[in-house]
């Protein structure tokens, strides 16, 4: 197992950058269902947690991050810098996840 350090921030302390490998990224489209439609319909109207819609989004992060990392580690990176998440809605119905960040050597 590959061990990468991911991180928002722009420095990883105690280390210097010392190559910028590119951009890496990865994405994931996910579209909503009848079925979590109802129910999120139902819980509208009393208020609280979507939990299916949750645990979508959550699922999303997870596989965009994970393919953003493993592009990281083709490219032999130490660590990845930056990293951002971003959502952006497709169609009706259907969103995309994007995870972002700069693939770096460090020293």
């Amino acid at each position: 197992m590959v061990n990468i350090i991911v991180t928002t921030t722009t420095e990883v302390p105690g280390k210097n950058v010392v190559k910028i490998l590119g951009i890496v990224k990865g994405n994931t489209v996910r579209a909503r269902n009848i079925g979590r439609d109802i129910g999120a319909g139902f819980k509208n109207l009393v208020g609280g947690e979507i939990k299916t819609y949750t645990e979508m989004i959550s699922h999303s992060r997870e596989e965009a991050y994970n393919r953003m990392v493993n592009q990281a580690i083709d490219l032999k990176a130490d660590a990845i810098i930056g990293m951002r998440f971003m959502t952006s809605m497709i169609m009706q119905g259907a969103a995309e996840m994007l995870a972002y960040g700069t693939a770096v050597k460090l020293k």
